[in-house]
């Protein structure tokens, strides 16, 4: 029987994929997470053999609490389920540590597939991703700039080039407006930019903007 820990803020979407998964004869709900906070205990305290981690729950960003639990547990096979398309999250996940990802959009048939492949120790991945993260092995000197960010960084340069304020995003994150001012700060200097319409330009130019 594969264990699973389902870890989104939202009680729709874990109740949602509950019902998918308990279709499996070979497939068990053992565990639900609506923070951060909560997957950290709870891995301390049972064994699941696939995590199911939303990336954008509130407080710590998904990919940071996917770190967290990486250093937990390295054996721990993380399944990424967000909103956010592939191109934006998908390599910065896997290189993460993540056995796979997919967006909240794919057919109930993946997401089966994918918790299988994963739980026995494989990859679940598209052939786009995998090409990008073949054409990262070329070394640092050909990325672009957004891809030498921190996560939290990139997360909130994604946010920014969405068109959100710095209020705004603070709010979404639960984070201080100090805090996310820093990192705006801190991206314009790192990516050599001036302003927030630069950061939106870039972040259309590059596809970051779902």
């Amino acid at each position: 029987m594969i264990r699973i820990l389902i870890a989104d803020d939202h009680a729709v979407v874990r109740e949602g994929l509950r019902q998918i998964i308990t279709k499996q004869t070979d497939m068990s709900v053992v565990g639900e997470a609506a923070n951060g906070a909560e997957v950290l205990g709870k891995i301390k305290d049972a064994a699941y053999d696939v995590v199911l981690l939303d990336l954008s729950m509130p407080g710590r960003g998904g990919l940071e609490i996917l770190g967290d639990i990486k250093r937990e547990n390295p054996d721990s096979r993380v399944l990424i389920l967000s909103v956010h398309s592939e191109s934006l999250y998908a390599v910065r996940a896997l290189k993460a540590g993540a056995a796979g990802y997919l967006t909240k959009e794919s057919a109930p048939e993946q997401l089966v597939e994918a918790i299988r492949k994963v739980s026995h120790g494989g990859k679940y991945i598209s052939p786009s991703v995998a090409e990008r993260l073949a054409n990262e092995l070329g070394g640092d000197s050909d990325r672009p700039p957004h891809e030498k960010l921190s996560d939290r960084e990139y997360q909130v340069l994604c946010l920014l080039g969405s068109g959100k304020t710095v209020k705004e995003i603070a709010e979404e994150l639960s984070l201080s407006v100090p805090s996310i001012s820093t990192y705006r700060a801190r991206i314009l200097e790192k990516m050599n930019m001036k302003n927030n319409a630069e950061l939106a330009h870039y972040a259309i130019r590059n596809g970051l903007v779902d």
